[in-house]
């Protein structure tokens, strides 16, 4: 087993990341930024670093300045959670170059997948249903690229090669917009990226976002662990997740997860993994692969019982997979929602002082969160402050449980999301399951008009 782990990362994901290592007996280092010192992480750290200033540029994407976190405390491995470094390359490459662990997959395998279309290219040849695309990068040929998009249909969604978190991406409906929104996108993602390679594929116009979580070792052996919906999303962003995804059967679970699995093992996948789908009229769609630990893994951890970062933790030691695909039993539902530290109207990030917290509890109820009364939340991170999950026997009950505890969760000093998701949660179409990706917006759009007219 490991003996001590750098967590490069910070809030709640680092909290995860340290309770799972001192179950399992390995020390661990916190590196934190100057603004990050008061962490609940940071302080039940077996050690900890500053690795610089509050800005994420001079802290947790410095890779030097973790690395040589690492070499000073004599750590055997680095977790880098989600976000930051997760997913970057180069930084999973440097790490291992300079004798220590990643725990997550190798670099080459990060680079495959971060590049969306070298990755589409490696599910075909896996298998793996794709979404119609030009099934490569777009040139600067207007003409072809008129004649790609007719081959697919409109309307279609351009796409930047090295995008990811919804961004980099432009949805065109006529053959008029088409070369400028190809040129739009270019600048957009050269700049946002550092990448302007883009490409297309064909717009679905009402599909679910369903993704599958894998964990593979490496060494020849993978499973999936089932599905997650994640359609409640804001701006590509999601909102509220759960397992199962409503109205898919264990015939369609078995079948696409089956076929990630093999993808897995073609392409020698290590660690914990997400193949995400658009699913319309039955069909999954292949559209990218998340080559880290999830926001929402908890929601899938009630469900199968299976503890996932244990799992990272367990692989990147170089043991193999304990668990058979036939120890996977997915039992209840579980659904999770995002809290964060923003204007529930406006949307508007709120850092500041939390005066006052009150975590709500019961059966089912889990609180995956960094804060405490008297912490600040800087203004220099994501606004995502913790996340609420509740499970249950089944969808009713477990949606019953999420309103009984997000009535009872307090967070004062600041303004949360927390009436937003109390709104969702309430919302019929939720309650009935199965909506697609554009119906959280299409309801706040319907909402804020609906306030407006009264005034």
């Amino acid at each position: 087993m490991l003996d001590k782990v750098v967590i490069a990362n910070r809030g709640e994901i680092a909290l995860r990341i340290l309770r799972a290592c001192h179950a399992l007996g390995i020390r661990t280092v916190a590196v934190h930024s100057t603004v990050d010192r008061n962490l609940k992480h940071v302080a039940m750290a077996d050690e900890s670093v500053c690795i610089g200033p509050a800005p994420s540029s001079e802290s947790y994407l410095n890779m030097a300045s973790i690395i040589a976190a690492a070499e000073v405390t004599d750590a055997q491995a680095i977790h880098p959670g989600y976000g930051f470094l997760s997913e970057n390359a180069d930084f999973a490459e440097r790490v291992e170059q300079s004798g220590f662990i990643f725990i997550g997959p190798r670099a080459e395998t990060i680079r495959l997948m971060g590049d969306k279309v070298e990755a589409i290219r490696a599910m075909k040849d896996a298998g793996v249903p794709c979404v119609p695309g030009s099934g490569g990068p777009l040139g600067d040929d207007n003409a072809a690229n008129i004649k790609i998009a007719r081959e697919i249909g409109y309307p279609i969604i351009v796409k930047a090669a090295g995008g990811g978190g919804g961004r980099g991406m432009r949805v065109v409906h006529t053959e008029a917009h088409l070369n400028a929104a190809i040129q739009t996108t270019k600048s957009e993602a050269k700049a946002a990226f550092g990448n302007d390679m883009v490409y297309m594929e064909k717009f679905l116009e009402n599909p679910r976002h369903v993704e599958i979580q894998v964990l593979a070792d490496g060494q020849g052996s993978a499973i999936h662990l089932g599905e997650r919906d994640c359609s409640m999303q804001r701006r590509h962003q999601k909102v509220v997740e759960e397992a199962p995804a409503p109205g898919i059967t264990p015939e369609q679970r078995a079948e696409i997860g089956k076929v990630c699995v093999e993808a897995c093992i073609r392409i020698g996948y290590r660690g914990a993994g997400t193949f995400e789908f658009l699913y319309e009229n039955g069909r999954f769609y292949f559209i990218e692969m998340n080559t880290r630990i999830q926001v929402e893994h908890p929601v899938t951890e009630l469900v199968t019982g299976i503890d996932l970062v244990r799992e990272q933790l367990m692989i990147a030691a170089g043991r193999k997979l304990s668990i058979k695909q036939s120890d996977i039993v997915l039992e209840g539902h579980a659904i999770e929602c995002r809290i964060n530290a923003e204007d529930p109207e406006t949307f508007m990030p709120c850092p500041g002082l939390i005066q006052h917290f009150h975590a709500p509890g019961g059966p089912g109820v889990r609180v995956d969160s960094h804060i405490y009364e008297g912490y600040r939340v800087p203004p220099n991170y994501d606004s995502m402050i913790g996340k609420l999950i509740v499970h249950g026997p089944d969808r009713d009950t477990a949606i019953a449980r999420m309103r009984v505890a997000l009535s009872e969760m307090v967070v004062d000093g600041i303004k949360t999301n927390i009436p937003l998701q109390q709104r969702i949660l309430s919302d019929a179409g939720f309650q009935q399951g199965g909506m697609n990706i554009h119906y959280l917006e299409k309801r706040l759009k319907e909402q804020k008009e609906k306030t407006i007219s009264i005034v």
